[in-house]
């Protein structure tokens, strides 16, 4: 898979395009999701809502064992701990595989918010699993994901 391949993937999430995630990396075990923050974003304190956060953190985790593991692959678990509050004009996701198996990877996912500065706001660590099917594509030859390249 190529990073052409896995941004189609991304593009296939109605939740990613609502959100305006995109993928700035993917490949040989790393994948970096972005997404720039706006008020929509954020929760009553001004921060980045924990669940943007969280989404992220699983997209990335989920593509970077995808880069290795092939398309066929989800999210079977992740948790995720909330280091300070993610403020700034960029959420930046930079995902690795820790170790790939057959059957799944373990990844880990650091999470930083960019503006003068790049801040650690979050950090996961998630199980992907091997689904074994491979990725739907439409009557019309595109890609049809509803899930990550992953």
């Amino acid at each position: 898979m190529d990073l052409a391949f896995a941004r189609a993937g991304l593009d296939a999430q109605p939740f990613s395009k609502l959100l305006g995630a995109r993928l700035a990396e993917f490949g040989d075990g790393i994948a970096v999701l972005e997404l720039d923050i706006r008020d929509e974003l954020r929760q009553q304190n001004g921060f980045v809502h924990g669940g943007v956060l969280s989404y992220a953190a699983d997209n990335a985790l989920t593509f970077a064992a995808g880069s290795v593991l092939g398309p066929g692959v989800l999210t079977s678990g992740f948790t995720i701990d909330y280091l300070r509050p993610a403020t700034g004009g960029l959420l930046r996701a930079e995902a690795s595989v820790v170790r790939a198996g057959r059957r799944g990877a373990t990844c880990r996912c650091d999470l930083y918010t960019v503006d003068e500065q790049r801040r650690l706001c979050a950090i996961a660590q998630g199980s992907i699993a091997v689904t074994g099917d491979p990725a739907p594509v439409s009557a019309g030859g595109q890609l049809a994901l509803s899930r990550p390249v992953t």
